[in-house]
């Protein structure tokens, strides 16, 4: 004959109290294996396995009348973690971006009406936040030339949230949102593509760039921007080869053959305040939204693109 247990021993095998365990044999849960001559309640392994599956699915929320339905067959256990699943995902994905808020506010301050943005900010819809990027980058480049290849080289800083952020993400977020809204941010960075992209070495004679000039101007960019953040020194065989080609280049749009002439002009320039200013704020832009993206962030001291393309014409043989 099976070995059976008292409510007792039971409890202490399952973890309930001797109270939840009649409980849930009244209402039907689990009902006990037998009785003795007293009229005590025993219960054999599957009684007690069935407990302790009672009290691990209370723990997750289940309710009586699923555990009940999943102990008379009626639903799989699969079914039921399924539903339950996504309802726990859901709190999560509310409690994770209400602890995002929280703690920009710990950080930051803020307002009622600051508080109730950024909750507005983290709550948003995929569609949403892209729609939010889309327009700052459409605004920033308006009136540039070659508007449609501005915006296809920089998609890539397009913010993504993944399905499940971290609170880092959407704190990033927060920020990012917030620094895209910004009207005094919008015109540095609409005046740096403007310099970046409209400049010419002979700063004397005005030429309209062409779609391939945007597009050269942008190949040298990344070129020197990629070679900034990986350290390349400035006067290595790599960084002469992309000075040699950019100040060729430069000289041909300026209708200048003479090289040496070229490459003084680019180097004596009187260093853009701006421009190294509205470099910076295009890196905190990048930085959040590597985060965003879960991506690693630049390295801080990567020198802009341009002063690193500048310093590598400077480093050139004489």
């Amino acid at each position: 004959m099976e070995d059976t247990y008292s409510i007792g021993e039971v409890a202490r095998r399952t973890g309930l109290s001797v109270s939840a365990i009649r409980f849930y044999s009244d209402a039907g849960i689990v009902a006990p294996t037998g009785h003795t001559g007293a009229g005590y309640r025993r219960y054999d392994l599957r009684a007690v396995a069935g407990l302790e599956l009672v009290r691990t699915l209370r723990e997750l929320g289940a309710s009586l009348d699923e555990i009940r339905r999943l102990l008379a067959d009626k639903i799989t256990l699969p079914e039921l973690a399924t539903a339950h699943l996504a309802i726990v995902e859901g709190q999560l994905s509310r409690f994770q971006a209400r602890r995002a808020v929280l703690r920009t506010v710990v950080r930051q301050g803020g307002t009622t009406a600051q508080v109730s943005l950024m909750h507005k900010l983290v709550s948003m819809s995929d569609d949403a936040r892209l729609q939010l990027i889309e327009e700052f980058w459409t605004d920033v480049t308006a009136g540039l030339e070659a508007q449609d290849f501005f915006a296809g080289h920089l998609r890539p800083w397009w913010p993504r949230l993944p399905p499940e952020p971290t609170s880092g993400q959407l704190e990033a977020w927060i920020e990012l949102a917030d620094l895209v809204q910004d009207a005094d941010f919008r015109e540095a960075v609409r005046r740096f593509l403007a310099e970046t992209f409209a400049g010419s070495a002979d700063p004397e004679r005005e030429t309209l760039l062409t779609d391939d000039d945007v597009e050269q101007q942008v190949a040298f960019l990344t070129e020197a921007r990629a070679a900034a953040e990986a350290g390349v020194p400035v006067d290595s065989p790599r960084a002469r080869d992309l000075a040699n080609r950019w100040v060729t280049w430069m000289a041909a749009r300026a209708g200048n053959q003479n090289f040496a002439e070229v490459r003084r002009r680019l180097i004596d320039a009187d260093p853009n305040p701006h421009l190294i200013r509205h470099a910076e704020l295009l890196g905190r832009y990048s930085s959040l939204t590597a985060t965003v993206n879960g991506a690693l962030p630049p390295q801080p001291t990567a020198a802009p693109a341009s002063t690193w393309l500048h310093a590598a014409a400077a480093a050139l043989p004489r």
